[in-house]
């Protein structure tokens, strides 16, 4: 079985239900540990709540504008993409 050390899962919640939502999240934790890395890309913070990432980045155009722990999901949460855009 392959057993990749980095694994990139872009919008995996798109289109998701909130059960279906709980289920990959479920999922992906299980899966992930110290023997590899997940790139996860999403809009939206539910999955990112129930994954618990170690560092998540805010990207604008392309660009890195904001990073930070797991805490910056509140942030963007209660002042939405348009705060880190220039």
């Amino acid at each position: 079985m392959l057993e990749p050390k980095l694994t990139l899962l872009d919008e995996i919640d798109s289109g998701l239900d909130v059960d279906a939502v709980r289920i990959v999240s479920q999922a992906v934790n299980k899966y992930h540990d110290e023997n590899n890395s997940l790139l996860i890309i999403t809009h939206h913070s539910e999955i990112l709540q129930k994954l618990h990432p170690d560092v998540v980045h805010v990207l604008i155009n392309g660009r890195i504008v904001k990073t930070g722990d797991a805490s910056l999901i509140g942030e963007i949460e209660a002042n939405g993409y348009d705060a880190y855009k220039k």
